[in-house]
């Protein structure tokens, strides 16, 4: 009689055949003495802080006020070009402002031109690296003023600076000034090329170049002193450009507050920065002082400044390195405001 086939219980194991036993955790809390977690373990204090702002989700950019600041400054950049840089003395007159605009249209769109290819590639440096570095930053708003010379006052972008680290703020601070320069120094060779000196200049409103400007000069325009200022009547656009550009590049390079240069001496120094800031104010504020009757146009600034506070606040991480290659190039842009703020600005 045969014998039935029984089958096998697969979860039965036989002797000497037992399975491969489950591979340990890579890591377990320590326990405490009371079967707890002991909180006093080194891994759970490296652990990075939880904030509430990283649980909320990148605030959504605004398109449409930067866009219309944008085209505001484009007509306002043009309408004073138009106008020679005196731009409230044909608003008495519709028709006469008309006829200014159809006859220096050329000259409105030159200034124009010039001189927001260097603000957009200001604040473009600032941005790119804000995207880079995954910064909230918000997209450049430009300052439109159609009623004074140079018809803008220049632009800003909105950020979020204290997720950064020390690193991260350098570059931050850096980029925009040095993508400025790139283009503000060959608008500012041109305009200096273009200069015509000869003639009375008119007007009541006359501009002193800043030292590179004066090395230019010595270089290019041997016929020309390098310490003579220029008349509002003898501008062209692209030296006009050029100086805005060099203006608005050493102004945000001075070493104070959260301008650029603020944020390079901090990532420089750390607080000791909150040293050369203040310094730099008390100085400042005895230039000023000596020196009101021609350095009073600086007043404002210097208000604001003092509002925005003079010491930079600390970085998301302070203990980042920069490396040999950022000291260098930090130390050297020191140097910018030396070479591009002119000093006693415009004479009225």
């Amino acid at each position: 009689m045969a014998t039935p086939t029984v089958p096998k219980d697969e979860s039965q194991t036989e002797p000497g055949n037992l399975p491969d036993p489950p591979p340990p955790p890579e890591w377990a809390p320590p326990l405490a003495a009371d079967g707890g977690v002991a909180l006093e373990s080194p891994v759970l204090v490296r652990l990075p802080e939880l904030r509430a702002s990283d649980l909320r989700s990148p605030p959504r950019r605004r398109r449409l006020l930067p866009l219309v600041l944008f085209l505001a400054t484009c007509a306002s950049t043009f309408w004073v070009g138009t106008t020679n840089w005196m731009p409230i003395v044909p608003i008495s007159s519709l028709g006469y402002a008309y006829l200014v605009v159809t006859a220096n249209w050329v000259q409105g769109l030159t200034y124009m031109c010039a001189v927001l290819a260097i603000l957009l590639t200001h604040e473009m440096g600032h941005f790119l690296f804000t995207v880079r570095y995954h910064i909230p930053a918000s997209y450049p708003l430009f300052i439109p003023v159609p009623i004074n010379p140079i018809g803008t006052m220049g632009a800003v972008i909105g950020m979020d600076g204290l997720k950064a680290n020390r690193r991260q703020l350098f570059d931050l601070g850096l980029a925009g000034p040095l993508a400025g320069l790139i283009v503000a120094i060959p608008v500012m060779y041109m305009g200096v090329q273009r200069l015509e000196l000869s003639g009375q200049p008119t007007g009541d409103i006359a501009f002193h170049n800043p030292l590179l400007v004066k090395l230019m000069i010595a270089h290019l325009r041997p016929d020309l002193s390098p310490e003579t200022t220029v008349g509002i009547g003898q501008l062209n656009p692209y030296y006009i450009a050029g100086w805005v550009g060099l203006l608005i590049t050493g102004l945000n390079m001075l070493p104070i507050s959260q301008l650029d240069g603020g944020h390079v001496i901090y990532a420089l120094f750390g607080k000791r920065a909150h040293t050369i800031a203040r310094g730099f104010l008390v100085v400042a504020i005895v230039f000023i002082v000596v020196h009101i009757n021609r350095a009073h146009i600086w007043t404002m600034m210097l208000i604001l400044v003092i509002l925005m506070g003079t010491d930079h606040p600390p970085t998301s991480d302070d203990t980042v390195r920069l490396g040999p290659l950022r000291w260098l190039l930090g130390i050297a842009s020191l140097a910018v405001p030396i070479l591009c703020f002119p000093l006693w600005g415009i004479d009225t």
